[in-house]
């Protein structure tokens, strides 16, 4: 089971779900490495590989926390200004979470905001598909790699994922976004116009270096990167999470709250 590291993190679905107020991963958490004393060392060695002879992005991943994506892999160091478009530069200015934000709802938090999250990402694989499960209100994405093109359909939260092998790089291609969330925790806009390009590349057996594209012409002038690294965690298993809060009928009073007792 995980230590209490990774516990403290999804303890709490209403502290997560208000991740858009700002708040701090707990200690060696955001960096990607394991604390010292705090399981066993990274696994070390070359990427292993599945049947089919591609890279075995398999595992339970800690992740860095990403809050703002303008910060750019290690250590969050500043990149350069978003090169946002007139629409975009007015919806990030008059964003403010103060005013409500629909994490704090239990509302989807998307792909990107979904990546950027710091708690840990089972990833499971085969042949035909790559799934990732995010212990982040147990939310999950299927993503077939077996060269079917994208499906016709309305927006999603987290949109329509395809993807292929280029070389031992998994490149995930995703489109159809509903626009209704925000790219991360202090609320960089996007459109339902987004289309993003996320790379995995398992480096050796303990990482998998990620890279994402952000490409959304409704919002920004030109397409922009995002990289950091996933870390193996063989001694942690995904934990159970439930955020609730968005229910119509219990907020309206249709249904009562509680747990009832069914020997009573």
């Amino acid at each position: 089971m995980r230590t209490s590291l990774g516990s403290s993190i999804a303890a709490s679905g209403a502290v997560i779900a208000l991740l858009s107020l700002a708040s701090i991963p707990a200690a060696g958490q955001g960096t990607g490495t394991p604390v010292a004393g705090r399981g066993p060392k990274t696994p070390t060695g070359p990427a292993p590989r599945i049947a089919d002879g591609k890279p075995d992005l398999s595992g339970l991943w800690q992740r860095p926390y990403v809050p703002d994506m303008t910060k750019n892999t290690k250590d969050q160091q500043g990149m350069a200004e978003l090169p946002f478009t007139e629409w975009g530069a007015n919806a990030w200015k008059n964003y403010d979470a103060a005013k409500g934000d629909y994490t704090g709802s239990c509302l989807p938090f998307g792909l990107t905001r979904s990546m950027n999250s710091p708690d840990p990402i089972q990833i499971m694989q085969s042949a035909t598909y790559v799934a990732l499960l995010y212990e982040q209100n147990t939310w999950f994405k299927v993503i077939p790699i077996d060269g079917r093109p994208h499906r016709d359909g309305v927006g999603t939260w987290f949109g329509d994922s395809v993807g292929k092998w280029d070389g031992d790089t998994l490149v995930v291609d995703t489109v159809n976004f509903n626009g209704k969330t925000r790219l991360d925790t202090i609320g960089h806009p996007h459109s339902d116009q987004l289309h993003t390009i996320e790379r995995f590349t398992r480096t050796d057996a303990g990482h998998i270096g990620y890279e994402i594209t952000i490409d959304d012409p409704k919002t920004f002038t030109k397409p922009w990167k995002n990289g950091r690294t996933f870390t193996l965690r063989p001694d942690w298993e995904i934990m159970e999470y439930s955020c609730e809060e968005n229910n119509k009928d219990f907020l309206e009073g249709h249904i009562k709250g509680g747990i009832v007792d069914p020997g009573k």
